[in-house]
């Protein structure tokens, strides 16, 4: 559960590739040298780009820089969902887009980037329907699309940069802890009790150091990282048929009036609001 490269390999004939992953059960964080967009639909899920670590609701539309460390975005899903990814070629910026003027948005857009950009509101929306309609295009009309899209996100205020550094792999090389076995341990115990001096052991770090690591890695505490986890899962059970309560204890919060206040910090919303709104129910 080590860090991976990711070995992208990219048809003759195309400068990009796009298709469908599915790797739910699969804690896949890795990087490529590749710039990947990433459009999910899914109840609720996890985003992990370079140290921003975050939750998306419905869909998730993001764009990841060369060699950025990043979390597969459908890890854990319990729900239905569906994901479109495209992959540029390592040199797609340069052999594209550079020495056209007409392309100088498009250009920069791909150096922000590296900090990772979600985007948001009704650019989300409709670049997510114009990834959707590339899958039944030919070739030259995907590219075409494609340009598009990235004109689109390019032009559009509707985004926010996930970091404030570039963190491509550089800064992850040095490190030899496996971010993996700390997803695995919270993903298995998130709903018991957590503990940090268990988790620090199994990385072989004493409790303080782990501590360090983790707030260096992530921007977040190891405590706040755990009820964020189970905010996250919180969120997919109330979509079913659990109630507030109910889902308060399943996800291991011990106080439904700590969780009350919890979740409105991190949603901008109390619990039974969120349900009532997005239930499908």
């Amino acid at each position: 559960m080590q860090i991976q490269k990711e070995q992208v390999i990219i048809d003759a004939g195309k400068s990009f590739k796009l298709f469908s992953p599915s790797l739910r059960d699969y804690f896949y964080w890795h990087y490529h040298p590749e710039v990947e967009l990433i459009f999910i639909e899914g109840l609720t899920g996890i985003r992990h780009v370079g140290q921003h670590i975050s939750s998306f609701m419905d869909s998730d539309l993001v764009m990841i820089g060369p060699n950025v460390p990043h979390l597969n975005f459908d890890y854990g899903l319990t729900s239905e969902y569906r994901q479109i990814v495209v992959q540029m070629k390592e040199h797609f910026p340069a052999d594209v887009l550079s020495g056209a003027a007409e392309l100088a948005s498009i250009e920069q857009l791909f150096k922000k980037a590296r900090y990772g950009i979600v985007f948001k509101g009704s650019v989300k929306a409709t670049a997510g329907q114009m990834l959707k309609a590339m899958e039944g295009m030919n070739r030259f009309d995907r590219l075409l699309k494609l340009l598009q899209i990235f004109q689109l996100l390019a032009l559009s205020d509707e985004y926010e940069l996930l970091n404030d550094q570039d963190t491509s792999i550089s800064l992850y090389l040095k490190d030899k802890v496996r971010m993996g076995t700390i997803y695995g341990y919270i993903h298995n115990n998130y709903y018991e009790h957590v503990d940090v001096n268990e988790v620090a052991a199994r990385v072989g770090l004493s409790t303080s150091a782990f501590c360090r690591y983790f707030k260096r890695q992530t921007k977040m505490t190891f405590t706040d990282f755990v009820n964020q986890y189970r905010i996250n899962q919180a969120k997919t059970l109330l979509l079913k048929d659990v109630t507030v309560t109910e889902a308060c204890y399943d996800v291991g919060f011990q106080s439904l009036s700590y969780f009350n206040k919890l979740f409105n910090k991190l949603e901008g919303l109390g619990p039974m609001e969120f349900k009532r709104r997005f239930s499908k129910a």
